[in-house]
């Protein structure tokens, strides 16, 4: 296996870190629009890891990377602004594809996340090529999870809720989001997506349905919202259940940032001219915060990813569980040196790596994971030293 890693930022470098102590691979090229990062991310790992510039904009440039180097794999780990260029670039290459972010929504035309990318499943699968979709944490592990619950656990599902939750604080900042601002304002601005069997797809109002979902190990009780995210566009084309939703533990201060944002218009892609440049209001905003990359070091606490079903039990009597991954940030800083979201985020797409590279995984099309057998993955995910829970609700 020949790896392609775009994008050297707080995900890709923690995914460096990860892989270097797997032996599935023969090459990964650690590529960025800024060289000096790639090489940064790559440096200290062995001679297995190559550094190199990509403008993950071009799908050509993501073309003739993957030509150079003989990919067989392309990993995003950029923000999902690039999906459809790198997308298309790694299936010219011939090469198979993997993300933790899918295609953007628009709502004014009724497009939703993913949806660019499920229009060209006819032709991965004509290729004999596999993307494998939304393998991060969430989406990624939640929809193992969902898998599993409903293959393991349940013999019919009435919710899958994905619950996402933290008690993490980063010291000396009044604002310092854990994770791409770019990407939270996407996720946090957009209609939040909810599914259901009897009427399909449909929006919400941001935040919308507060929640104080109990979360363990010690992280205890957040409030969670609706938010747009993968999973309710991924999980009911695979798994049957009777509704689907995510919520995020985001707190009333992280909204009324969001909130400032969108009011201001700083949410905005679209350039302005500011003194004769032009500029994306979000990248300002992206720019003027710190690198979550960074952050670890000042970090403190613990962050939860999990997914909470409830239905009849494989006995016909009520069930509810919440299967989840918990990372404490001192354990990632003190074993990989990559902060614990970064780190949750960055596991997930080597261990479907290694799964792939062993064919345990195998697939042609365009995928989510839920599409595939979930007990080599989370027994894997053990074997990684970062085990998952489940909790009998």
């Amino acid at each position: 296996m020949r790896v392609l890693l775009v994008g050297a930022g707080g995900v890709g470098s923690a995914a460096v870190a990860i892989a270097a102590r797997r032996t599935f691979f023969e090459t990964i090229v650690v590529a960025d629009h800024d060289p000096v990062r790639a090489e940064r991310a790559a440096a200290g790992h062995g001679d297995r890891f190559v550094a190199a510039q990509v403008d993950a904009a071009s799908a050509d440039a993501v073309t003739a990377l993957c030509r150079e180097h003989r990919i067989t794999h392309v990993l995003n780990a950029v923000d999902p602004r690039f999906v459809m260029p790198i997308f298309n670039g790694a299936f010219a290459a011939g090469a198979d594809y993997l993300d933790m972010a899918m295609s953007l929504s628009r709502a004014e035309t009724g497009v939703k996340l993913g949806d660019e990318q499920f229009a060209l499943a006819d032709s991965w699968s004509a290729a004999g090529r596999l993307a494998l979709c939304g393998i991060g944490v969430e989406p990624g592990l939640s929809d193992v999870f969902a898998r599993y619950a409903a293959d393991e656990l349940f013999s019919e599902i009435d919710e899958i809720g994905v619950r996402d939750g933290a008690n993490l604080t980063v010291d000396g900042y009044d604002f310092a989001p854990s994770f791409s601002i770019w990407t939270t304002i996407e996720e946090c601005l957009n209609p939040p997506v909810i599914w259901e069997k009897d009427r399909g797809w449909f929006t919400t109002e941001p935040f919308s349905e507060p929640e104080v979902f109990h979360f363990p190990e010690g992280i205890g009780p957040v409030e969670c919202v609706n938010v747009e995210h993968e999973e309710v566009l991924l999980i009911p084309r695979w798994v049957q259940a009777r509704r689907v939703t995510f919520k995020y533990g985001l707190g009333d201060e992280f909204i009324e940032v969001l909130k400032t944002l969108h009011k201001l218009g700083l949410d905005a892609v679209s350039p302005v001219r500011v003194r004769g440049v032009e500029v994306s209001p979000r990248d300002v905003v992206a720019a003027s915060l710190p690198d979550p990359a960074t952050l670890g070091a000042r970090m403190r606490g613990k962050t939860c990813a999990g997914t909470w079903v409830r239905g009849l039990g494989p006995d016909g009597q009520p069930r509810e569980v919440y299967l989840y991954h918990v990372v404490d940030n001192e354990w990632s800083m003190r074993e990989y040196g990559h902060q614990a979201v970064v780190w949750q985020t960055a596991v997930n797409p080597v261990v479907a790596l290694e799964l792939l590279a062993t064919g345990t995984w195998a697939g042609v099309g365009v995928l989510g994971p839920e599409a595939l057998p979930p007990m080599p993955f989370l027994d894997l995910l053990n074997a990684y030293g970062s085990p998952w829970g489940l909790e009998e609700r």
